[in-house]
């Protein structure tokens, strides 16, 4: 698998975490239970963590060869 088609990947996964947030975040407008609300807003930013980390691993994974490109110092070694 290239780094081009790995960054497809990342995408993917960002829009199924995208649309998880989003179906979360409506469940958690309904709910009244304190305890569940906890729950799901824990959820919630677990999710939107993973989410801006598969963006970003998309776009460094898609411009990885280009030059003049300057990698997020996060995933650099």
């Amino acid at each position: 698998m290239t780094l081009l088609e790995l960054s497809v990947e990342y995408r993917e996964h960002a829009r199924m975490l995208d649309l998880r947030i989003c179906q979360l975040e409506a469940v958690l407008e309904r709910t009244r239970n304190e305890k569940q609300r906890l729950m799901l807003e824990h959820r919630i930013h677990m999710l939107s963590t993973m989410l801006r980390e598969a963006r970003e691993l998309a776009v460094l994974t898609e411009r990885y060869y280009e030059r003049g490109y300057r990698r997020n110092a996060k995933y650099t070694l």
